[in-house]
Parts: C-alpha cells; structure tokens; sequence
C-alpha cells in the first residue's frame, strides 16, 4: 500500500495548511483509533481512500484502563467504526511500569505489542501523527540531549515486526485536521490528561508551542523540516555506515578490531551501534558503547574483553570482536547419542548436526561432548595428533569448543562436527560426494 506521494527516502515536504487529497492503496490498512481527534480524522479519511481503491480498512482500539471513562470510549469507538461501516478490534492491555519506563512510555510499549499482535498478513498499521506531534517529539529529543538518529523524530514510513507502519499524515498541520473534522462534522473524544502539563510532551503543547508560535507563527512546520534535515543526513550517514560495516566484517557478526581501530573513535562508535542494530540486536546503550570503547578497541589483540547488554554481548577473541548471544549453551559433559544420519541430530544446546549427500552411515555413530585429551588421526598422517592442537589451529573460538559435538566410531574419534574430520571419515565422505553439516546452537 503506497500513498501518491510517499517517498523512499526522507525529503524535506512544506508545511500542509490544508487536508491531503485521497490517496490510492494497494494492501490492506489497520488504522489505529484511540476515539480522540486525530485518529478520528485519519479513520474517516482513510476509510474514503479505502472504498475509492476497493481495499480493506480496519480498525484497532487499545483500552489502557487508565482513565475512568475507558469502557465509554470503546462504546464511542464502536458506535462511530459501525457508522462507517468499519471493523474494530480492541485490545485490552495493562501497562506495566515496574521495568523501569514512566507512565507514557509504558502505555506506548503496550499499544505497539497490542498493535503487533493484531496485525495481520499484509496489513499495514497506520497512525495518526501530524506535524505539530513532529515538532514536539524533535524538541523532547532535543532537551534530551540526542544525536543525529535522535533528532529524525518520527519518519512517514517504518517497519513494526515486519510490517510496514505508516503516518500518512505527518506532515499535516494540527489545525488542517481539526477543520477536516468540522467540515465532514465528526465526533471525537477529548482525553482530559491531555489538559495536564505533568507529562513532558503536554508540558511542551501547552506552554512552550504556543510561546513559540507568538513569535515564529510557523515553529512547528520549522522544527518538523529540521527533523527532515536530520532524516537526510542520518540516511547519508548510514549509506556510509553500510559501506564500511562491509570493509570491517570479515565474517558475519565478527568486526576486526585492527580496521575498526584506524577508525576514529566518534566513527567506530557510530559504526559500532550499526552493526549490532544490523543483526538484530537491541540497541547500545551509552554506558556499554564506552565500556566497548575501552575495553576492546583500546585492548591489547591478546586479551579476551567481553562486553554484555540484555540478550547479547560483543566478545573479543584473537584481534576480532564476536557478537554473541549474552549466554551460549554448551553441550553437557554427560550427554552421548546414537546417530546414524538417516535424518538431522538435534544437539542438546539447540543446535544441530546433519549429513548431506548420502543416506545414512554404514552403522550408526556415537555422538558425545568433549571430555578433553582426545587424539584423531588426520588425511595424510601417519599418527594421530591431540584434538585440541587440531582446534586451535583451525582458529575455532573458546566458546564454540563448548559446543563441539564429537562423533565416534567404537573408541575411534572420527570427527569434531565438521571442524575437524578424520582420514577414515573424510575418505568414507569423499566416496559418496557427502560432508558433514554443523550448526551450531544459540544463534
């Protein structure tokens, strides 16, 4: 589903005095309905785009059980979605603050889990942000003291659990959707916490934005274009991230520490943050980017520095930096199975072992860990050589020998998964154009 006029990449838009036309959609939309002004504006515009494109529109109502008059705005919700002839989902959720989060964040937090789980295949979740909640968040990130990616506020578009989300209505003025509302005579709820200055953004709507616009009538569409700029050169910088992300990795999730350190630090720092985001892993707080910054980049190549924030941690080994889960499993000491590779092993540590290219051994091998003082006999040698001279020769990092699944023959060891092959196995895989698959659990 894409507007007439929805950009790829960010672009500096003027300010819209008056309401956007309608716009053709190609996916089906949940738009999210609070029952207040703004998304009951977005609701009825969008719901007229919908029928003149011939997609489907639902709706989606997040109770929060904050307000005493939660149950009324839901009847509100229903009765205005069914007047439209509108489908509406509501969720009813608790916000949780004990993580830590304020009250506005923690409401924020359980409407997006709300809005991912009703989400369906395809759809995609539209809300109700205009450009004046742009000018308000850029300041609040501003007073926050944040850094380029911070002051790009909100973008038009983005991804929410792999669908797209979408503010089609961003850079529309306050005042635009409240006279869409009086001219089609819509009805909507007033929040009576939004008369509160207690919260930060109210705090900003109600004193700050209406001193400003007494001297700069046009501050909002002002602060939202500089969000643009941001937006711009963020997207410049991460084009130059990428490019040096692909010099620095020499394998996934491994940076070499010696590129990464002829770079200087305000760049590796950024570079840093980059990469972890590239692979999925929650953001670097600022106390762990200088832990990193002096504990890894300033470390010597021999130290093993490791670095852990939530669900993952950054591992320096051998001159390079891992990224790692924060806790990998290992196989335990006592475990052995039977396998005869007709079909994958699963390892005890959510890994697995497969045999490709034939269909099964000619009797079933024993599969166990590591016990230490192992010997193998590789292609080519006349002796067996310890295992562990075989392993750190081919460079296999500490962690990874944890999980090493080791297969046997009676009391022969033929393999370290696939690491390292003896010569009776490796001539038995070479026979039948066959090899051995690990892949390691954790990941």
């Amino acid at each position: 589903m894409q507007g007439a006029a929805l950009p790829d990449t960010p672009r500096i838009l003027p300010a819209v005095s008056t309401f956007p036309t309608l716009v053709a959609l190609e996916t089906p939309l949940l738009v999210a309905y609070s029952g207040g002004l703004d998304s009951t504006v977005l609701l009825h515009w969008l719901q007229r785009c919908a029928h003149a494109s011939g997609t489907s529109l639902r709706a989606v109502h997040v109770h929060h059980g904050l307000q005493a008059s939660a149950d009324a705005w839901v009847a509100h919700g229903q009765q205005q979605c069914d007047a439209l002839g509108i489908e509406l989902a509501v969720h009813r959720v608790q916000v949780d603050t004990a993580a830590g989060f304020g009250l506005e964040a923690a409401a924020r937090q359980a409407r997006r889990a709300a809005f991912a789980a009703e989400l369906r295949d395809g759809e995609t979740l539209a809300l109700a942000q205009h450009q004046d909640d742009q000018a308000e968040t850029f300041l609040l990130r501003a007073l926050r003291s944040s850094g380029i990616d911070g002051l790009v506020a909100m973008a038009v578009d983005s991804t929410l659990h792999g669908h797209r989300l979408w503010r089609p209505l961003l850079h529309t003025a306050r005042d635009a959707l409240r006279n869409y509302a009086q001219a089609h005579a819509l009805h909507w709820i007033e929040d009576p916490s939004n008369a509160r200055d207690d919260a930060d953004r109210n705090f900003l709507r109600l004193h700050v934005m209406p001193l400003l616009r007494q001297r700069w009538p046009h501050a909002a569409a002002a602060l939202a274009g500089s969000a643009d700029h941001c937006a711009q050169t963020r997207a410049l910088l991460d084009e130059e991230d990428a490019e040096l992300i692909a010099h620095l990795e020499v394998a996934p999730r491994v940076l070499s520490l010696e590129l990464l350190r002829q770079v200087s630090p305000a760049r590796g720092a950024r570079v840093l943050r980059a990469w972890v985001r590239a692979h999925g892993a929650a953001p670097l707080p600022a106390t762990v980017l200088r832990q990193l910054q002096l504990e890894l980049l300033e470390a010597s190549s021999d130290r093993q520095a490791q670095v852990r924030w939530q669900d993952h941690a950054i591992q320096q080994w051998r001159g390079h930096a891992y990224l790692l889960p924060a806790y990998l499993p290992a196989l335990p000491a006592n475990w052995q199975a039977a396998w005869d590779g007709r079909a994958p092993l699963a390892l005890p540590d959510g890994g697995q072992l497969r045999l490709l290219g034939d269909a099964a051994f000619d009797r079933p091998l024993q599969v166990r860990a590591r016990q230490g003082g192992e010997r193998i006999l590789l292609p080519g040698r006349a002796h067996s050589h310890a295992l562990k001279d075989c392993l750190q020769r081919e460079h296999l990092a500490p962690w990874r020998r944890a999980q090493l699944p080791l297969l046997f023959d009676g009391g022969q060891l033929l393999a370290a998964a696939d690491v390292v092959v003896s010569a009776p196995l490796q001539a038995w895989l070479q026979d039948r154009d066959a090899q051995l698959q690990w892949r390691p659990g954790g990941w």
